[in-house]
Formats: C-alpha cells, structure tokens, sequence
C-alpha cells in the first residue's frame, strides 16, 4: 500500500522532535452541495527540529513511532508566519516612532 503524503501548516513545535500540524482539506456538504473546510491535527516525528510554527510542510506515513504519532516530516517550503519576519516588523516599528519623535523634538 502506497504511503500518504499530506501538506499542512505546523501549529506547535514545543514537543521534543515533535509537531503539531493541522491539514485542511475541502470536501462538499451532502445537503448544501457547497464546498467546506474540514482540519485535522497531526503528530509527526522532526528528528533535526528545524520546522518553526507556522511553516508550511509535507509529511509523509510511516510506522507508528509513539500512540499518536505516525507521521514523519518530509519536506518544508517558505515559511508563512516565520518567527523571524515577525522580529523584524516588530523591530522596525519602534525605531520609526522613535525618529518621528526626534524631528518633532528638533523642531521645537
């Protein structure tokens, strides 16, 4: 039987060499015929634990490794809601009203 492959985002990385990652995928409502979103949250084994919260990953089956965790993380693309890029935007912003404030005080 061929193994599964799943892409989703990582939620939670706070496991040791385990995350948290929550597929979304679109099936039709049996009465309304219109299309809805159903997730689900998946456990899967990262042995260098380079996968951030909210990185966007494929994770593959594989033999149970724990109760709930049957998955391994494969392969992982540009990060959506990197850490990283929320450190810059945060850093940039104080340092703008900082100098907004020294030209109003130079002003004076």
């Amino acid at each position: 039987m061929p193994r599964r492959i799943l892409q989703g985002v990582v939620v939670s990385d706070k496991a040791h060499k385990t995350i948290a990652v929550l597929v979304e995928r679109r099936v039709m409502h049996p009465v309304y015929h219109k299309f809805v979103k159903r997730s689900k949250k998946y456990l899967a084994h990262d042995e260098t634990r380079r996968a951030k919260v909210g990185d966007k990953v494929e994770i593959v089956e594989c033999r149970p490794i724990s109760k709930r965790k049957c998955w391994i993380l494969v392969g992982d693309e540009l990060p959506v809601l990197g850490e990283k890029k929320a450190e810059v935007v945060v850093a940039k912003a104080p340092a703008e009203k900082k100098s907004a404030a020294k030209k109003t005080a130079a002003k004076k």
